[in-house]
């Protein structure tokens, strides 16, 4: 087998895409996009597992799920630049750099995974403050703490994953995540179905599709090599610098929501219900558009490292087609049959009735919400990563906790209140980052990557 020098080193001034970036772009981005929808596949299930436990196991659940995420956001954020430089090092004809990039990345998933153990846990024991009811709070208690127990694998498996992105193997991550996903659906009938554990169950279930999506992407890894003997401290350092603001960005944008989620839950076991239900549904809306720009960011991070910055634009435009057409359509599944997707989860009519007006107003922020994903992924390939994390952190604080508290409780709405504010957010979002893309300010941010990427930084 061919090692990953081989298949991606190249001239700097050449890239094999150059002449059809289209192409490339979509053969990266559909086992990516498969990889996220099978995982929002996972996520449904999962709640219908947790639904037959009654709405209290939802809402705990869900509200356990959200902050569980919110804590590992910072690492997985940070693991990101992983990526961005490695993929910046193969444009540059730089192929030996990436293994050292894959080792920092280990190191600091290490790292990261114990800090975020130990916060899981202290979490754990003030959460039932923010439920509605004992039996959620119970709940949610219990999920964050057994879930805490698979963030070291699910981190080193993150790592990896960013690793093989960025020189060009997308497959491997999707076949990685439909394993996973697969048992853990597997490890959710057996655990809550069968053993009857309830919601310790739901939490095991993801603890253990987090060490078998560990073991198979090491095990890939292993057949490319583990070749690091050159790492340094400064390709840590390098790492840590450049995934810091996305880190930060991740993890206080995530922050915004979970306060949301939290103000909800605490109206009501049916508000927390809802949003937990409406959640589950839009990740069909959002994560292919995701894998999408997460493909164009591998892209046209190669585009930066050959110097080949006008193809920045062509990637980013070719992008948004296939992102638009698709968040269209799922705002037409969305107003169409919203109420028919809530009865999937629950025979509450006063659920269903909520759960489908949340699900309007996610069809009216879907395109928007599908280009600012792309005009982040986009800004972030170029190491343009200290505007998304100022102005992201600023937009989501700024009007998500803000608007929950003013439409949601003085106003009385509840979540579909919450559910306007971010309808505002996201729009606000999209208009800010595609003007960011448009005007070619990321030029000064794509040269400081750069030159670490191709090693002068060192020199």
């Amino acid at each position: 087998m061919q090692s990953d020098a081989a298949v991606t080193s190249a001239p700097a001034d050449t890239l094999p895409w150059v002449d059809a970036p289209l192409p490339e772009l979509m053969r990266l981005a559909w086992p990516i996009v498969l990889s996220m929808l099978s995982a929002s596949v996972m996520s449904v299930v999962d709640t219908l597992f947790v639904s037959q436990l009654g709405t209290w196991a939802l809402s705990g659940v869900g509200l356990g799920g959200i902050v569980s995420f919110t804590i590992v956001c910072f690492p997985i954020g940070s693991l990101s630049a992983v990526k961005i430089l490695a993929s910046q090092a193969v444009g540059a004809g730089r192929s030996d750099r990436v293994q050292h990039y894959l080792g920092a990345g280990l190191v600091l998933a290490a790292a990261m995974a114990a800090v975020a153990i130990g916060v899981a846990l202290s979490v754990s024991e003030v959460i039932h403050q923010t439920a509605a009811s004992p039996e959620a709070a119970g709940a949610a208690e219990t999920y964050v703490r057994l879930v805490a127990l698979g963030i070291l694998p699910m981190l080193i498996r993150i790592a990896i994953e960013q690793t093989r992105l960025a020189v060009g193997d997308s497959r491997s991550p999707m076949a990685v995540a439909l394993i996973a996903n697969a048992c853990n659906i597997g490890f959710n009938y057996l655990f809550i179905i069968v053993l009857e554990w309830g919601v310790a169950g739901a939490a095991w279930g993801t603890v253990a599709a987090n060490v078998v999506g560990f073991v198979v992407m090491s095990t890939i890894q292993m057949r490319h090599g583990f070749r690091m003997g050159g790492m340094r401290g400064r390709d840590v350092a390098a790492v840590w610098r450049l995934g810091l603001p996305t880190g930060l960005q991740m993890l206080l944008e995530m922050g915004a929501f979970t306060v949301m989620v939290m103000m909800l839950a605490n109206l009501s076991d049916i508000d927390g219900a809802a949003n937990q239900i409406a959640v589950q549904v839009i990740h069909f809306g959002f994560m292919p558009c995701v894998g999408v720009a997460d493909a164009a960011s591998i892209l046209v991070g190669q585009a930066i490292g050959a110097n080949r910055r006008d193809l920045v634009h062509r990637v980013a435009r070719g992008a948004l087609v296939p992102i638009s057409a698709f968040t269209a359509t799922m705002a037409c599944v969305f107003v169409i049959g919203g109420e028919r997707i809530a009865a999937f989860f629950t025979v509450d009519p006063p659920l269903i009735a909520l759960t489908a007006r949340l699900l309007l107003l996610a069809a009216a922020f879907q395109i928007a919400d599908g280009i600012s994903i792309l005009a982040r992924s986009v800004l972030r390939g170029t190491g343009d990563v200290r505007f998304c994390a100022t102005v992201g952190i600023l937009i989501s604080w700024g009007m998500t906790p803000p608007l929950t508290w003013l439409l949601g409780y003085e106003m009385g709405l509840g979540a579909f209140g919450g559910w306007i504010g971010l309808l505002f957010e996201i729009g606000l979002g999209a208009s800010v980052f595609w003007l960011r893309l448009r005007g070619n300010r990321w030029h000064r941010a794509a040269d400081r990557t750069l030159a670490e990427a191709s090693g002068q930084a060192a020199m």
